[in-house]
Protein backbone atom coordinates (compact mmCIF):
# COMPACT_ATOMS: atom_id res chain seq x y z
CA UNK A 1 0.00 0.00 0.00
CA UNK A 2 2.79 2.44 0.86
CA UNK A 3 5.01 1.50 -2.07
CA UNK A 4 2.98 3.64 -4.51
CA UNK A 5 3.48 6.80 -2.49
CA UNK A 6 7.19 6.12 -2.10
CA UNK A 7 7.68 5.83 -5.85
CA UNK A 8 5.35 8.75 -6.63
CA UNK A 9 7.29 10.97 -4.25
CA UNK A 10 10.58 9.86 -5.81
CA UNK A 11 9.36 10.70 -9.33
CA UNK A 12 8.21 14.08 -8.06
CA UNK A 13 11.63 14.83 -6.57
CA UNK A 14 13.34 13.77 -9.79
CA UNK A 15 11.02 15.97 -11.89
CA UNK A 16 11.49 19.02 -9.66
CA UNK A 17 15.26 18.53 -9.69
CA UNK A 18 15.13 18.66 -13.49
CA UNK A 19 13.00 21.82 -13.24
CA UNK A 20 15.58 23.43 -10.94
CA UNK A 21 18.38 22.42 -13.32
CA UNK A 22 16.53 24.20 -16.14
CA UNK A 23 15.92 27.31 -14.03
CA UNK A 24 19.59 27.38 -13.06
CA UNK A 25 20.57 27.37 -16.74
CA UNK A 26 18.12 30.20 -17.47
CA UNK A 27 19.58 32.25 -14.60
CA UNK A 28 23.12 31.52 -15.77
CA UNK A 29 22.21 32.92 -19.20
CA UNK A 30 20.34 35.97 -18.01
CA UNK A 31 22.90 38.21 -19.72
CA UNK A 32 23.49 36.00 -22.76
CA UNK A 33 22.73 37.80 -26.02
CA UNK A 34 19.63 36.41 -27.73
CA UNK A 35 19.15 33.58 -25.19
CA UNK A 36 15.72 31.93 -25.05
CA UNK A 37 14.47 30.54 -21.76
CA UNK A 38 13.09 27.00 -21.51
CA UNK A 39 9.68 25.90 -20.28
CA UNK A 40 9.53 22.46 -18.65
CA UNK A 41 6.45 20.39 -19.47
CA UNK A 42 5.28 17.67 -17.06
CA UNK A 43 2.96 14.68 -17.51
CA UNK A 44 1.38 12.33 -15.00
CA UNK A 45 2.38 8.68 -15.23
CA UNK A 46 0.25 5.59 -15.83
CA UNK A 47 -2.73 4.95 -13.57
CA UNK A 48 -3.67 1.72 -11.89
CA UNK A 49 -7.39 1.20 -12.39
CA UNK A 50 -8.90 -0.59 -9.43
CA UNK A 51 -12.45 -0.04 -10.63
CA UNK A 52 -13.33 1.42 -14.00
CA UNK A 53 -15.94 4.18 -14.09
CA UNK A 54 -19.33 3.22 -15.49
CA UNK A 55 -19.24 -0.47 -14.57
CA UNK A 56 -22.38 -2.21 -13.40
CA UNK A 57 -22.94 -1.95 -9.65
CA UNK A 58 -26.22 -3.52 -8.65
CA UNK A 59 -28.96 -1.92 -10.72
CA UNK A 60 -26.97 1.13 -11.80
CA UNK A 61 -23.80 2.03 -13.61
CA UNK A 62 -21.37 3.47 -11.08
CA UNK A 63 -20.65 7.13 -11.96
CA UNK A 64 -17.01 7.11 -10.85
CA UNK A 65 -14.20 4.63 -10.74
CA UNK A 66 -11.14 4.10 -8.55
CA UNK A 67 -7.74 4.97 -9.94
CA UNK A 68 -4.39 5.74 -8.39
CA UNK A 69 -1.51 7.44 -10.17
CA UNK A 70 2.17 6.59 -10.09
CA UNK A 71 3.76 10.03 -10.13
CA UNK A 72 5.07 12.46 -12.72
CA UNK A 73 7.61 12.65 -15.52
CA UNK A 74 9.25 15.37 -17.62
CA UNK A 75 7.48 15.37 -20.99
CA UNK A 76 9.67 17.91 -22.71
CA UNK A 77 11.38 21.29 -22.64
CA UNK A 78 10.07 24.03 -24.89
CA UNK A 79 12.17 27.09 -25.77
CA UNK A 80 10.16 30.28 -25.34
CA UNK A 81 10.89 32.20 -28.53
CA UNK A 82 9.52 35.56 -27.45
CA UNK A 83 11.88 38.43 -28.09
CA UNK A 84 14.05 39.86 -25.36
CA UNK A 85 14.69 43.54 -24.83
CA UNK A 86 17.31 45.38 -26.85
CA UNK A 87 20.14 47.65 -25.78
CA UNK A 88 22.27 50.05 -27.77
CA UNK A 89 25.93 49.11 -28.10
CA UNK A 90 27.18 51.69 -30.56
CA UNK A 91 29.05 48.97 -32.47
CA UNK A 92 28.27 49.35 -36.17
CA UNK A 93 28.40 45.57 -36.74
CA UNK A 94 25.96 44.64 -33.95
CA UNK A 95 22.46 43.77 -35.16
CA UNK A 96 19.19 43.02 -33.41
CA UNK A 97 16.11 41.54 -35.08
CA UNK A 98 13.18 43.84 -34.37
CA UNK A 99 9.44 43.35 -34.39
CA UNK A 100 7.33 43.98 -37.47
CA UNK A 101 4.23 46.16 -37.05
CA UNK A 102 4.34 45.56 -33.31
CA UNK A 103 4.17 41.77 -33.74
CA UNK A 104 6.92 39.48 -32.39
CA UNK A 105 8.99 37.70 -35.00
CA UNK A 106 10.92 34.45 -34.83
CA UNK A 107 13.64 35.13 -37.39
CA UNK A 108 17.28 34.05 -37.20
CA UNK A 109 20.65 34.89 -38.69
CA UNK A 110 22.22 32.01 -40.64
CA UNK A 111 25.87 31.08 -40.15
CA UNK A 112 28.05 28.27 -41.48
CA UNK A 113 29.72 25.82 -39.10
CA UNK A 114 33.22 24.49 -39.77
CA UNK A 115 34.16 20.91 -40.70
CA UNK A 116 31.16 20.40 -43.00
CA UNK A 117 28.71 20.58 -40.09
CA UNK A 118 26.23 22.54 -42.14
CA UNK A 119 24.40 25.72 -41.22
CA UNK A 120 23.23 26.93 -37.82
CA UNK A 121 20.88 29.72 -36.80
CA UNK A 122 21.15 32.35 -34.10
CA UNK A 123 19.48 35.40 -32.60
CA UNK A 124 22.86 36.65 -31.41
CA UNK A 125 23.70 39.57 -33.69
CA UNK A 126 27.09 40.20 -32.12
CA UNK A 127 29.06 40.18 -35.37
CA UNK A 128 32.65 41.22 -36.02
CA UNK A 129 34.79 41.85 -39.10
CA UNK A 130 37.54 39.33 -39.85
CA UNK A 131 40.97 40.20 -41.20
CA UNK A 132 39.62 40.02 -44.76
CA UNK A 133 36.51 42.07 -43.91
CA UNK A 134 34.00 39.18 -43.72
CA UNK A 135 31.28 39.51 -41.08
CA UNK A 136 31.32 36.59 -38.63
CA UNK A 137 30.31 35.67 -35.10
CA UNK A 138 32.72 36.02 -32.19
CA UNK A 139 33.43 32.28 -32.61
CA UNK A 140 34.43 32.76 -36.25
CA UNK A 141 31.27 31.43 -37.93
CA UNK A 142 30.65 33.31 -41.18
CA UNK A 143 27.33 35.10 -41.63
CA UNK A 144 25.37 33.82 -44.65
CA UNK A 145 25.15 35.05 -47.30
CA UNK A 146 28.66 36.43 -46.79
CA UNK A 147 29.11 40.18 -46.40
CA UNK A 148 32.59 41.64 -46.92
CA UNK A 149 33.36 45.12 -45.59
CA UNK A 150 36.19 46.88 -47.45
CA UNK A 151 39.21 47.50 -45.25
CA UNK A 152 39.26 51.22 -46.00
CA UNK A 153 35.55 51.79 -45.34
CA UNK A 154 35.06 54.88 -43.18
CA UNK A 155 31.35 54.33 -42.48
CA UNK A 156 29.03 51.30 -42.52
CA UNK A 157 25.25 51.51 -42.75
CA UNK A 158 22.87 48.54 -42.30
CA UNK A 159 19.26 49.39 -43.11
CA UNK A 160 16.11 47.84 -41.62
CA UNK A 161 15.81 45.92 -44.89
CA UNK A 162 19.31 44.45 -44.43
CA UNK A 163 21.13 46.44 -47.10
CA UNK A 164 24.79 46.88 -46.17
CA UNK A 165 26.32 50.08 -47.54
CA UNK A 166 29.72 51.62 -46.96
CA UNK A 167 31.37 54.94 -47.53
CA UNK A 168 34.88 54.85 -48.99
CA UNK A 169 37.52 57.56 -48.77
CA UNK A 170 36.92 60.38 -51.24
CA UNK A 171 33.34 59.35 -51.94
CA UNK A 172 30.29 61.37 -50.98
CA UNK A 173 27.75 58.58 -51.50
CA UNK A 174 27.39 55.02 -50.23
CA UNK A 175 28.18 51.80 -52.07
CA UNK A 176 26.13 48.65 -51.43
CA UNK A 177 28.40 45.70 -50.54
CA UNK A 178 25.97 43.07 -49.29
CA UNK A 179 22.49 42.01 -48.22
CA UNK A 180 21.63 40.59 -44.80
CA UNK A 181 19.04 37.79 -44.99
CA UNK A 182 16.96 36.30 -42.18
CA UNK A 183 15.54 32.79 -41.79
CA UNK A 184 12.21 31.69 -40.33
CA UNK A 185 10.80 28.28 -39.37
CA UNK A 186 7.26 26.94 -39.24
CA UNK A 187 7.86 25.74 -35.67
CA UNK A 188 10.86 27.56 -34.15
CA UNK A 189 10.25 25.79 -30.83
CA UNK A 190 11.30 22.59 -32.61
CA UNK A 191 14.85 23.84 -33.17
CA UNK A 192 17.63 22.04 -31.32
CA UNK A 193 19.98 24.17 -29.24
CA UNK A 194 23.63 23.16 -29.75
CA UNK A 195 25.31 25.76 -27.56
CA UNK A 196 27.21 28.95 -28.49
CA UNK A 197 23.84 30.70 -29.01
CA UNK A 198 23.19 28.43 -32.00
CA UNK A 199 20.27 26.29 -33.15
CA UNK A 200 19.95 23.65 -35.83
CA UNK A 201 16.74 22.53 -37.57
CA UNK A 202 15.00 19.24 -36.83
CA UNK A 203 12.08 17.48 -38.53
CA UNK A 204 9.88 19.18 -35.91
CA UNK A 205 11.03 22.71 -36.76
CA UNK A 206 10.32 22.46 -40.47
CA UNK A 207 12.57 23.57 -43.29
CA UNK A 208 14.36 26.95 -43.11
CA UNK A 209 12.77 29.71 -45.16
CA UNK A 210 15.06 32.61 -46.01
CA UNK A 211 13.84 36.10 -46.82
CA UNK A 212 14.83 39.74 -46.85
CA UNK A 213 14.37 41.62 -43.56
CA UNK A 214 11.37 43.85 -42.89
CA UNK A 215 9.23 42.04 -45.45
CA UNK A 216 6.41 39.53 -45.01
CA UNK A 217 6.72 39.34 -41.24
CA UNK A 218 10.38 38.35 -41.37
CA UNK A 219 11.46 41.17 -39.05
CA UNK A 220 13.76 44.11 -39.54
CA UNK A 221 17.35 44.87 -38.59
CA UNK A 222 18.42 47.36 -35.92
CA UNK A 223 22.05 48.34 -36.43
CA UNK A 224 24.08 49.09 -33.31
CA UNK A 225 21.76 47.11 -31.00
CA UNK A 226 21.80 43.63 -29.45
CA UNK A 227 18.89 41.52 -28.25
CA UNK A 228 18.91 40.66 -24.56
CA UNK A 229 17.99 37.33 -23.00
CA UNK A 230 14.25 36.83 -22.46
CA UNK A 231 14.92 35.22 -19.06
CA UNK A 232 14.19 37.62 -16.18
CA UNK A 233 15.62 37.32 -12.70
CA UNK A 234 12.32 37.92 -10.88
CA UNK A 235 10.37 35.30 -12.84
CA UNK A 236 13.12 32.70 -12.55
CA UNK A 237 13.50 33.27 -8.79
CA UNK A 238 9.74 32.80 -8.30
CA UNK A 239 9.92 29.58 -10.34
CA UNK A 240 12.91 28.49 -8.28
CA UNK A 241 11.03 28.98 -5.01
CA UNK A 242 8.01 27.07 -6.35
CA UNK A 243 10.21 24.19 -7.55
CA UNK A 244 12.07 24.05 -4.24
CA UNK A 245 8.82 23.88 -2.27
CA UNK A 246 7.45 21.17 -4.58
CA UNK A 247 10.68 19.21 -4.07
CA UNK A 248 10.27 19.52 -0.29
CA UNK A 249 6.63 18.40 -0.48
CA UNK A 250 7.59 15.28 -2.43
CA UNK A 251 10.37 14.60 0.05
CA UNK A 252 7.83 14.89 2.86
CA UNK A 253 5.61 12.37 1.06
CA UNK A 254 8.44 9.83 1.15
CA UNK A 255 9.14 10.57 4.82
CA UNK A 256 5.47 10.19 5.75
CA UNK A 257 5.19 6.92 3.82
CA UNK A 258 8.27 5.64 5.59
CA UNK A 259 6.79 6.54 9.00
CA UNK A 260 3.56 4.73 8.12
CA UNK A 261 5.49 1.64 7.04
CA UNK A 262 7.44 1.79 10.28
CA UNK A 263 4.15 1.88 12.22
CA UNK A 264 2.98 -1.23 10.37
CA UNK A 265 6.18 -3.13 11.20
CA UNK A 266 5.73 -2.31 14.88
CA UNK A 267 2.15 -3.59 15.15
CA UNK A 268 3.29 -7.00 16.44
CA UNK A 269 5.15 -5.51 19.40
Amino acid sequence: MMIRSLWSGATGMHAQQFFIDTIANDLANINTTGYKKKEVNFQDLLYQTIRAPGIQGGDINLPVGIQVGHGVKVAGTTPIMTGGGVHETGNQFDMAIMETNGLPVHSFFRVTLPNDRGDAYTRDGNFRRSDDGTLMTTDGYILQPPVVIPEDATYVSISKEGRVEVQLPGQAGLDEVGQIMLTTFTNPAGLQAIGQNLYQPTPSSGEPQEGAPNQGGVGGIMQGYLELSNATAITEMVNLIAAQRAYEFNSRTIQTSDEMLQTVTQLKR
